[in-house]
């Protein structure tokens, strides 16, 4: 029964949402020549990824990015075999990271400046939100989402009030079918005691 449970919590996981509902509106770009320098403080995160010809590395700063404080997206675009760096435009967006809401805001459009795209934000919500970065290289596409986590995280997310809940669902569900199965041993007991010759009266 225990490996089923568990096997059941492993695919709930894999199915549901991880993230919350915030909306993305009242979200500010601000344009790369207002940025300052990079600090001595480490970025938040940093994704690196191959999309096509191009090897792209994302950064977001500062540190902990929080609501109503600015912050910034570094985004680095060289191409894999020749090695130069992607001079063009970059378009940043911005929309939720939930399956229920696809609302989304441009952020800006942002010039390379020594070697980096560089595109500030200020987020008036903490939540979860994804990042698309869009350029176009020779008539070809190339859009990347990278995830942006503004604010503290909760200590229990979606996907773990949801795993709570059906783990204590099955265990609800498991005690009762013991009790029932006691119950029903116990009735043949019974049954059986008071078929035989001589039982109780």
């Amino acid at each position: 029964m225990i490996p089923y449970i568990q096997r059941f919590i492993i695919l709930v996981c894999a199915c549901v949402p991880t993230t919350q509902i915030v909306l993305a509106h009242h979200v500010l770009g601000r344009p790369s020549y207002s940025l300052s320098a990079d600090s001595n403080t480490p970025p938040s995160m940093q994704v690196e990824t191959q999309i096509g010809d191009y090897f792209v590395t994302y950064m977001v700063f500062p540190a902990f990015p929080r609501a109503n404080e600015p912050g910034r997206v570094n985004l680095y675009v060289s191409h894999i075999d020749k090695g130069t760096t992607f001079n063009g435009e970059v378009t940043f967006r911005i929309r939720n990271d939930s399956w229920f809401t696809r609302n989304e805001e441009v952020l800006g459009t942002q010039l390379i400046d020594d070697n980096v795209y560089r595109q500030g934000f200020v987020f008036q919500k903490d939540g979860n939100y994804i990042v698309t970065a869009e350029f176009e290289s020779e008539g070809v596409p190339y859009i990347i989402d990278f995830p942006l986590r503004i604010g503290e995280p909760f200590p229990i997310g979606p996907i773990g009030l949801v795993v709570v809940l059906i783990a204590g669902v099955l265990i609800g569900v498991n005690i009762a079918q013991r009790r029932r199965r006691l119950r029903m041993k116990t009735a043949r007991q019974v049954a059986s005691r008071g078929s035989r010759p001589g039982g109780d009266r």
